[in-house]
């Protein structure tokens, strides 16, 4: 029929994009996206929920993640960007609540996790902006004016802060790194590490390991990484866009950039490990400070599945390993 709208771009399972723009996001029947509700002011083992919004116009929000403190003393500030192809996911699912609800109890810090604007409806680099505005607001809290939130002034040390993301979520925390890149801009807090978690590092060339990595899962393909990224580019853009590929001949100078130390986690059946790795090298011989964790027999996104870890006793002890990395890179930070 004439006028109703038509499927104009997909990604199978996922989510569709219609002629009048419009935007279709499949439900998925698993158990590791369904949204589990803020507790607020009730500790649940020994961890309290509060969701915030960061920006009315936007609708931006975060979940904070407050631990039962052990001492009297503040704590250090993790502000977390979640991944999803920049196209789904929030972070009030289960998936994100499983793994930062514990780090935030076995780690004694405090979490920001950012729920920023979706592409396609908000193509990148919206999701960037937000994610610098997102920092911009806890630095208001920082400098004790008209701002108020009291679970992050009374109990965080802001001279012990760190961006975190995975997946395309540690594309963001990069972005956000690059935005601060000079140690006077993040003033008056203290940017001590960056910390990335199988980070959606690209080239469009393709790597090795995405046209030789079969998958165990259909949830991460090549197939569904294109889909995604056609949506969130900016119209026009291939895979060498900064964001995606930022050390690529698109991407400003690694040289001369203040950026913090960073650790970079690899999963050995990631099918982006190798441009994650390139990434790393490039680092390297920039003069950056890279500590890279390698994840053996296990693939990307590994450590928030809960069921996989409950129920493997090898993804369980990398999900132990990788916590384990990110609280010794944060203490020596």
């Amino acid at each position: 029929m004439e006028g109703k709208k038509q499927v104009v771009e997909e990604v199978p399972g996922e989510l569709k994009l219609f002629s009048d723009g419009s935007v279709e996001r499949t439900p998925l029947p698993i158990p590791l996206v369904h949204p589990i509700p803020p507790s607020n002011h009730t500790f649940i083992d020994g961890v309290a929920t509060k969701d915030v919004p960061l920006n009315e116009a936007t609708g931006v929000w975060a979940r904070i993640y407050l631990p039962e403190k052990e001492t009297e003393e503040k704590l250090p500030l993790v502000i977390h960007f979640h991944g999803g192809g920049f196209c789904v996911s929030h972070v009030d699912w289960r998936m994100y609540y499983y793994f930062y609800s514990r780090l935030a109890r076995e780690l004694q810090v405090v979490v920001v996790s950012v729920d920023y604007r979706l592409a396609p409806e908000h193509r990148l680099p919206a999701a960037c902006l937000d994610c610098v505005a997102a920092v911009e607001w806890i630095r208001t809290l920082a400098e004790m004016k008209e701002e108020k939130e009291p679970w992050i002034t009374e109990n965080v040390d802001f001279r012990r802060c760190f961006l975190m993301g995975e997946s395309a979520g540690a594309n963001l925390a990069h972005q956000t790194a690059l935005a601060y890149a000079t140690e006077e801009s993040f003033n008056p807090l203290s940017l001590c590490g960056c910390i990335l978690i199988h980070p959606g590092f690209l080239r469009n060339e393709r790597s090795k390991s995405e046209t030789e990595t079969v998958p165990k899962t259909p949830f991460i393909t090549v197939e569904k990484i294109d889909g995604f990224l056609k949506l969130a580019l900016p119209e026009g853009s291939t895979k060498d866009h900064p964001i995606i590929n930022p050390t690529g001949p698109q991407a400003q100078p690694l040289h001369g950039l203040k950026l913090p130390k960073m650790l970079v986690a690899i999963a050995d059946g990631d099918l982006m490990r190798d441009t994650q790795m390139e990434f790393c090298q490039a680092m390297i011989n920039s003069g950056q400070s890279v500590e890279v964790i390698v994840s053996e027999n296990v693939e990307h996104y590994f450590h928030v599945n809960e069921f996989a870890i409950a129920e493997d006793a090898q993804v369980a002890a990398q999900a132990s390993n990788l916590v384990a990395a990110i609280d010794r890179f944060s203490k020596a930070c």
